[in-house]
């Protein structure tokens, strides 16, 4: 899976538009979920003396991260096994040693009772170093058996103080064991070298980054990746995508990855028979250094380069993943044997490599493609067109129109009473 990072809350509504209640056909080239256990969630929270900075919305790291587990706790679904691991949290001296092995779990994993796993992240007060390393390997072990999904999230405001234990190995020898285990990672008020740290971690095990600078940011993430637990485990397809249009490989319903170099552009194929509505969403990951303000850009086109219909994006740095997706609904047909629409997604980004940054392999891309029951009733918002914005322009238009009206007759009417009095 591509890593992902802080999504923005407009995306996050297009992509659950897009994908909610859609399921895989047996046939679909995307795989079957897996797993019959309880999906669990360990979090683990970096609480070193570094913590006490106050630079979250007015208060401190830790207090920002306290009210975030307290009201992720209180969201967490039923079926989710969740514990709470700390790092740095208990011993305060200056023997590194001993400090490198400071990480405990706090609250572990298995069936959750919130007023107690609340009462535990009350007690936390940042203390002390911050093995990274010891405590995804000590996580890991807290989520061993079992064949449900496994996802560790670490939140940490500072890089790993206790090398040559490089928490970046660590992941990759996390992800050697094949358990299927995901580490997604959080950074705080991050610098450019815990960014790295975390965005490797992360990449490792097909996680994802995000950078926090909010406390509503923190929680909302944290939500996000422990509600993605709880969803049954769909492996991605690799797919090969073409430079026109012509040579696209024909896609079914599934979730797709492949990777897209700069300035290049895809195109994948999906037939859609009259009736039906495509749905498509794709996101592209920033897994290297790239330059600041960039975008992604998804069509559809006909097979002749007509575009349909369009959804765009853009970023300005302060995130890791880019995403965006569209809906084309074709209009049913009196000819019951009418032949399928070849319609192409045609996918590029304008990322930039930093100074440096090697340009090979081309970015990572996950492709959602969904083929669906059109809508029945015309007002639907695909229906309607409004992806291009048509509609919209003559609402517009016809509210500007009669708001004029109204006001010029009450201009009117007030001159007349002036005049009179």
């Amino acid at each position: 899976m591509i890593t992902r990072t802080r999504l923005a809350a407009g995306v996050c509504a297009l992509l659950a538009a897009l994908t909610a209640g859609l399921a895989f056909p047996a046939g679909a080239a995307a795989g079957e979920p897996t797993g019959q256990d309880a999906p669990k969630v360990d979090l683990v929270l970096d609480v070193s003396g570094s913590m006490r900075a106050r630079d979250i919305d007015g208060q401190s790291r830790m207090a920002a991260a306290k009210q975030a587990f307290n009201e992720v706790l209180d969201a967490t679904p039923e079926e989710v096994e969740l514990g709470i691991r700390t790092l740095g949290a208990n011993y305060p001296g200056d023997d590194r040693k001993t400090g490198c092995k400071d990480t405990a779990q706090l609250y572990p994993v298995g069936p959750l009772d919130r007023t107690e796993a609340k009462t535990a992240v009350a007690t936390l007060t940042p203390t002390g170093w911050t093995p990274i390393g010891p405590a995804l390997l000590k996580a890991a072990g807290d989520l061993d058996g079992g064949d449900g999904s496994k996802r560790i999230v670490l939140i940490s405001d500072g890089e790993d103080t206790c090398a040559p234990l490089d928490p970046c190995e660590v992941a990759r020898e996390i992800a050697a064991k094949g358990i299927g285990l995901t580490i997604d990672t959080l950074g705080l008020v991050p610098t450019a070298k815990l960014s790295r740290q975390l965005s490797c971690i992360a990449e490792a095990t097909g996680g994802t980054y995000t950078s926090v600078e909010h406390q509503d940011e923190l929680t909302d993430r944290v939500n996000q990746l422990v509600d993605r637990a709880a969803d049954p485990v769909v492996t991605p397809v690799p797919a090969e995508g073409a430079d026109r249009c012509a040579g696209a490989p024909t896609l079914k319903s599934g979730l797709y990855t492949d990777r897209e170099e700069f300035g290049q552009q895809r195109f994948y194929r999906v037939d859609v028979r009259p009736g039906q509505e495509l749905r498509a969403s794709v996101s592209v990951a920033a897994d290297r250094a790239v330059n600041p303000g960039y975008g992604v850009l998804m069509r559809a086109v006909t097979s002749k380069g007509r575009e349909i219909v369009r959804g765009e994006a853009a970023g300005n740095g302060r995130t890791d993943v880019i995403s965006t997706g569209l809906r084309y609904p074709k209009a049913e047909s009196d000819d019951e044997d009418a032949p399928a629409e070849a319609v192409c997604l045609a996918v590029s980004h304008s990322f930039s490599a930093a100074s440096g940054v090697k340009t090979t392999p081309g970015l990572p891309l996950e492709l959602t493609v969904d083929v669906v029951d059109a809508p029945s009733q015309a007002g639907d918002v695909a229906a309607f067109g409004l992806g291009r914005g048509w509609w919209l322009l003559g609402v517009l238009i016809l509210t500007g129109f009669l708001a004029g009206l109204v006001w010029g007759w009450l201009s009117r009417w007030r001159f007349a009473v002036w005049r009179t009095n």
